[in-house]
């Protein structure tokens, strides 16, 4: 629904409680208007939304705000109206000038059309300046933004009997071209065969005739046919149905034995965690548990932790499937993710539906499985804006709440995943074989500072990766390459005076990159135009420091002109054909090499793949953060196992300045057990979790100064409470 706030605003409303009782102490308004016939809610998901905001400290309008597609939301728009009696004698500031000029030629504009037509950047200081002066009036209109499709179909005006079409035949005798239109009609729709005519749209039907539009509107005006708009879904159905349980991959004895023990741990608990080795074959696993569970009538969440992965997995599932399967993630057109919601609402919703972090706030009807791919991944964090979820945790309580089950699988569990299962909270299933007994693939150390000291690198390659690259392209075998930091260089710095720019609103440095040529903060996602001269000392010598994928890329096709180099980043994955296209490439052989932040450890399975060079294992590992080991541990163990498919061991070239560091001796080792050892000895001692709990309290203020002093004030207050416990405050950002 619609209700007002003030009077000019308005906001989309969710009804969740009816009760007879009247507010005290102030008056209520009225309902502006009913938006849906019927509920766009479930009562589970109005439980569920509590618990996400109670749990992660956060209103419920900010889930609701993360839950719902846009396109389900209304919202007001700021119209910008010309005043045609406004009359100035002095001269207006060029920017109010600007605005008026445009409103001039169209009088009612919304804001963000002002904004990108005038290019003034902070546009509502003139507005109201303009508004003060009596130039112009603003005034809120209400807009959805979803629209549903439609379709232009045609059909006839008089009852479509033998007789009828006689007459029309008769009448068209002297118009060849729209005859042959009506009898085609005729062909199509099957409406002399006694049942139901098929309907047909306008464009299958003139496609089909062959003939152009006008031969049709001529066919309108002569009252023959009539056009109407009929509304079609977005949602696209690639594989039949009939294909379901036909297509299902046997399993092997390990995998028969792994899918055998989550059945009957299932039986005794309701999360199981599924620790397989990279290339066991958990998918293959997976693909069964769904079977059985919607052979049951029971839904299925699959939950992957990056879109780049959607791609791969969507094609195995579909051919065993078909249209069972719902695809639902940020990447999509946001109509069509309003029109998975309202298939979802309905008695016939998906079967499985495959997706993201934001798929746990879906509707589902009877949902009886989820599945976290890959749970130890970060990415199931939401960061900002509230709720700062973690969609693996949340996934957990919302098969609780429906009585369903969940399982978590990976190479690498997280540490407090891990914790759980070996303490019997969760159920714990190990698969330690690979599939088709392909072996692990072989790691080898390489001491790059040893190599920087004796000047034998090749830009970031060390002369080993060289070798191996060069004998796996004339193997006509691929190579990844992995850096964990996208752009062309992390830093740029002057030679002269070691200004390096920084970013006005996180104090961290600027990641150049050179395909846009800006400075980029990786962080808050400002942007700064590379300056010609140094701003501290007008030095003119600006040098890059570091190597990031795009400078890798560029560094790549001097070193091997004639291979098919692509690079897998945020930068170059923005729409989803993008990120679909690099992972077909690499499949079919078309790319030799990828390049790749942490997007290509996760998950990926690619048949050829012989070498990976993890360049720099040293950034890893320095990051400051308490689960910083275990996270470089997950991500060179996993982007590891992207070698060695199909009966070929791989090679890891791990380059490292550190070659003596525990986590080091552990990847190579592929220990996961002797490293979560040691991580767990360290967190009881210093009180990190699984052990304790941390709650991260930070504020915001535009006056440093100010802030300064209250996070001073409150780390007391909480001290006078927690004691030593209360760590901070640190360092203004």
């Amino acid at each position: 629904m619609v209700v007002p706030f003030g009077r000019k605003k308005f906001y989309t409303a969710i009804v969740c409680n009816v009760h007879c009782y009247s507010p005290e102490g102030y008056e209520v308004k009225e309902i502006s208007t009913l938006l849906d016939p019927s509920p766009i809610l479930l009562p589970v998901q109005f439980r569920f939304w509590k618990w996400v905001a109670d749990y992660y400290l956060c209103t419920q309008g900010d889930v609701y705000k993360a839950a719902l597609p846009s396109g389900l939301k209304l919202e007001s728009e700021t119209i910008v109206e010309y005043n045609p009696d406004f009359e100035t004698d002095v001269s207006l500031p060029e920017k109010e000038q600007r605005i008026l000029d445009l409103l001039a030629a169209d009088s009612q504009q919304c804001v963000t059309k002002l904004e990108k037509e005038s290019g003034v950047k902070n546009i509502l200081p003139v507005i109201k300046s303009l508004l003060d002066k009596e130039a112009v009036f603003v005034k809120e209109e209400l807009r959805r933004n979803y629209k549903p499709k439609t379709e232009a179909r045609v059909r006839l005006t008089v009852t479509p009997d033998e007789q009828q079409l006689h007459i029309l035949f008769d009448r068209l005798s002297h118009a060849p071209k729209q005859l042959a239109l009506l009898m085609k009609y005729v062909e199509c729709t099957g409406i002399l065969g006694g049942g139901v005519p098929k309907e047909i749209s306008k464009k299958e039907l003139l496609e089909r005739a062959g003939v152009s539009a006008a031969i049709l509107n001529g066919l309108v005006e002569k009252c023959i046919f009539e056009i109407y708009f009929h509304e079609v879904g977005r949602l696209n159905s690639q594989v039949p149905v009939q294909s379901v349980l036909n297509s299902l991959n046997p399993l092997n004895e390990f995998q028969q034995r792994a899918y055998g023990e989550i059945i009957e741990s299932f039986r005794r608990k309701n999360v199981c965690l599924l620790h397989g080795v990279t290339s066991s074959g958990k998918t293959e696993v997976y693909i069964h548990l769904i079977e059985q569970t919607i052979r049951q009538g029971k839904q299925v969440l699959y939950l992957l932790p990056e879109i780049a992965l959607t791609a791969q997995i969507t094609d195995r599932l579909q051919r065993v499937f078909g249209s069972r399967l719902g695809i639902y993630h940020s990447k999509f057109p946001d109509a069509e993710r309003v029109e998975i919601w309202q298939k979802q609402l309905g008695e016939k919703g998906y079967d499985i539906i495959l997706g993201v972090r934001s798929s746990v706030f879906l509707p589902f009807r009877n949902l009886g499985l989820v599945i976290v791919d890959e749970e130890h991944e970060n990415t199931y964090k939401q960061q900002d804006p509230a709720p700062r979820y973690h969609a693996r945790n949340a996934a957990i309580v919302l098969a609780t709440m429906y009585g369903a089950k969940t399982l978590l699988g990976t190479a690498t569990p997280s540490i407090e995943t891990w914790q759980n299962a070996v303490t019997g909270k969760y159920g714990f299933v190990q698969l330690k074989e690979r599939y088709k007994e392909i072996r692990l693939p072989e790691i080898i150390p390489v001491d790059i500072k040893e190599l920087h000291r004796k000047k034998r690198m090749a830009g970031p390659f060390s002369p080993l990766l060289v070798q191996y690259m060069k004998e796996a392209l004339e193997q006509k075998e691929q190579v990844i390459l992995f850096q964990n930091r996208r752009g062309f260089a992390p830093m740029v710095e002057c030679r002269t005076c070691g200004w390096v720019p920084k970013c006005k609103n996180c104090d961290v440095s600027l990641t150049y990159h050179k395909g846009i040529n800006q400075l980029t903060c990786h962080y808050c996602g400002y942007t700064y135009g590379l300056p010609k001269a140094c701003p501290a000392c007008e030095g003119t010598e600006l040098v890059n420091r570091g190597f990031g994928t795009e400078k890798i890329e560029d560094d790549i096709k001097i070193l091997f002109p004639e291979a098919a180099v692509a690079r897998m980043d945020l930068d170059t994955t923005r729409t989803r054909t993008a990120y679909e296209k690099i992972i077909a490439d690499f499949e079919q052989g078309k790319t030799d090499i990828l390049i790749g932040t942490q997007m290509v450890s996760k998950g990926l399975d690619f048949d050829h793949v012989s070498v990976v060079g993890i360049l720099n294992a040293d950034t890893m590992l320095n990051y400051p953060d308490f689960r910083a080991y275990e996270r470089a541990f997950q991500l060179m163990a996993q982007v590891a196992g992207r070698a060695g498919r199909k009966n070929k061991q791989g090679r890891v070239v791990l380059q490292t300045r550190s070659i003596d560091h525990p986590i080091i001796r552990q990847v190579i080792a592929n220990s996961y057990k002797e490293m979560v050892d040691g991580q767990l000895a360290e967190r009881q001692m210093f009180r990190y979790p699984p052990y304790y709990r941390l709650v991260y309290v930070y504020l915001k203020n535009r006056k440093e100064s100010l802030l300064d002093e209250m996070a001073g004030v409150m780390a007391d207050k909480l001290r006078a409470v927690f004691g030593n416990r209360v760590l901070g405050p640190d360092k203004l950002l």
